[in-house]
């Protein structure tokens, strides 16, 4: 059975930080391009960041770029988001993605997704 799951949102200040981190089962890991969606409420899931299976390559949405930095580490199973600088626009439910076919951006073509945690970032 398949599962990723999130963990590492909370509550934080506007200029803080967070570290999300996700940890897959069921999957050859290291096979799967991996990405970071987030949900804000009354909006659509929008793409946040991703990796390529060898972490050689990776690509951020332009509201995150600067701030956040998407990493994996393969031995682990396992990929992490570490964001800074905090904003409220911020706020939204984030979700792990794995993505098989190396589609980086798109949500309706990840294969498997993660159950989301809670990112809320203060004024």
């Amino acid at each position: 059975q398949v599962q990723l799951v999130e963990s590492g949102g909370g509550l934080v200040q506007a200029g803080g930080s967070l570290r999300l981190s996700c940890v897959t089962s069921g999957i050859i890991f290291s096979r799967y391009t991996m990405g970071w969606f987030r949900q804000a409420p009354g909006k659509e899931r929008e793409f946040v960041a991703a990796i390529i299976w060898s972490g050689g390559s990776t690509y951020y949405a332009d509201s995150v770029k600067g701030r956040f930095t998407i990493s994996r580490d393969n031995a682990k199973n396992m990929v992490y988001l570490q964001m800074n600088s905090l904003k409220p626009e911020d706020t939204a439910v984030y979700y792990c993605a794995a993505d098989r076919l190396g589609v980086v951006t798109s949500v309706s073509e990840y294969d498997y997704w993660g159950q989301g945690t809670q990112v809320t970032v203060s004024s």
